[in-house]
């Protein structure tokens, strides 16, 4: 496939996006818009700080229930929206050298990925808030994987930080078959 035309996740993955899971791999693998549904648990962290950093990055609401995701997906940055509890959640990723950056909120993030047995996980290499690069050390407890159930994508996300503790662990599933 020309490196024009390759998805953005087969460009940051390189030959490893062979190796995803097929429900992995057709998620990250679709161009233009597409619109999955599943469903989701949302844990919020319940300090106060925690609530404050959830909110500045648009993070979901607790609770379990349906899931719609919109993905708008270019070789050279996706536009993600998703609908959990009657909020948009929405983010931007886009890659810079052999990281993925995603803008979320406030924040944006540079995370490398990494592939074992089809699956995708996320770990943080760097953090901007308002342009401010912040210590990478601070988000150890921030991370995503993405799997396979069958034919459903599977999906956990999670994120504490120290003295703020959880902010959210959201996971669940979409059918993008």
């Amino acid at each position: 496939m020309d490196a024009a035309v390759r998805s953005l996740f087969a460009q940051v993955l390189g030959p490893a996006f062979g190796t995803l899971a097929a429900p992995v791999h057709a998620l990250h693998v679709a161009q233009g818009m597409n619109r999955y549904r599943g469903e989701v648990q949302v844990e919020r962290g319940s300090t106060l700080l925690s609530r404050l950093v959830a909110a500045t990055t648009r993070l979901p609401p607790a609770g379990n229930g349906p899931l719609c995701m919109e993905i708008d997906a270019s070789p050279l940055q996706e536009r993600w929206i998703r609908f959990i509890g009657g909020r948009a959640m929405p983010s931007r990723l886009w890659r810079e050298g052999d990281m993925l950056c995603e803008r979320l909120g406030l924040a944006t993030f540079g995370f490398r990925l990494d592939v074992t047995d089809g699956t995708i996980t996320w770990r943080v290499a760097r953090v901007r808030v308002f342009g401010v690069s912040l210590p990478a050390r601070w988000f150890t407890g921030v991370g995503a994987r993405e799997s396979a159930d069958g034919d459903r994508y599977r999906f956990d996300v999670w994120a504490s930080l120290p003295i703020a503790g959880l902010l959210v662990h959201y996971q669940g599933w979409l059918d993008v078959g």
